[in-house]
Order: structure tokens, then sequence, then C-alpha cells
């Protein structure tokens, strides 16, 4: 039931394309970067290592846990499998439901950060990352409907 609930949110939500039409097209100055409580932007191509997550229309990432050194620049390549619209982005869990629930009341909100990939059906997105605390971190797809059917996974940085 949860599911097939899911499922009609994400249906309803499509046509207003949350975020936009199109995945952006990054042009990300990293020497400006700020640093998150999460970490700080890095460009993927000088990544230490790649971990791909797949998205699917059944509202998960595969995986759903991952884990890395503290100070280890990630490049997360976002593959959606699905037919709609999704999205990977990074956080703690607070902001993550904070921006989900605005995302709720502003379903037509365009912002691009370089933590956050948008990934249109069929295609892959990238985020380049590198974490500079230790603890447990999240990431989730905050189209409206997706993570609260479960759209979200963890990242522990050791």
């Amino acid at each position: 039931m949860r599911f097939l609930i899911a499922t009609i949110l994400a249906a309803l939500a499509q046509p207003v394309l949350a975020h936009g039409e199109k995945p952006y097209a990054r042009a990300f100055d990293y020497s400006k970067a700020e640093a998150t409580p999460f970490g700080i932007a890095a460009d993927p191509a000088t990544a230490e290592r790649t971990i791909r997550v797949d998205m699917s229309d059944t509202m998960r990432f595969t995986p759903a846990q991952i884990t890395v050194r503290r100070g280890e620049v990630v490049r997360f390549v976002a593959a959606n499998k699905g037919k709609v619209l999704h999205e990977m982005v990074l956080g703690t869990k607070e902001e993550l439901e904070k921006h989900a629930e605005l995302m709720t009341k502003f379903p037509g909100m365009e912002h691009d950060e370089p933590h956050i990939a948008h990934v249109a059906p069929g295609r892959t997105g990238e985020i380049g990352w590198r974490f500079t605390q230790h603890g447990t971190f999240y990431f989730g797809c905050l189209i409206p409907g997706h993570f609260e059917a479960g759209m979200a996974g963890r990242i522990t940085v050791r």
C-alpha cells in the first residue's frame, strides 16, 4: 500500500517537474566552494574513487549505504534507471528533512547546488565531494513524495 501511494504521489508530482524540466549543466568554480557540516564540493575529476548510485521508480537508491574515509574525494555517479525525474542530494538528516518539506510546499522551486544532482530518466549526473568530518550523513531524492516513500541512503565517514 505504501509503495502504491508513493507511486501515485510521484506520478502526480512529475508534471510539475520540481527543479525544472532538465538536469542542470554544471559550471561550478570549486575554488569558491564553501564548507558544510557534511563536507565541501570538490572537482569530480580529482576524485580518488567513483561510487555509482542507481535510482529507481521503486523509490530506492542502490546502494543505500556507503562508507568513505574522512578527507576522501568521491565522485558520485547518480544513474536514473526509472521513468521519472530523480535527484541525489547530500546533507545531514535534518537538512534533507527540511528541504523535502520545502519541496512539498514549493514543488516548482529550482536551484543548483554542488551537493545536488538532478537526473532525468535514463541519464546520469555527478557530484564531486570531499568528506571533511567523521560521522553519519545522508542522501535523498527530494522530489515531492520520493523522500517520504523512503528514497534515502546513508553515508558513514570513518
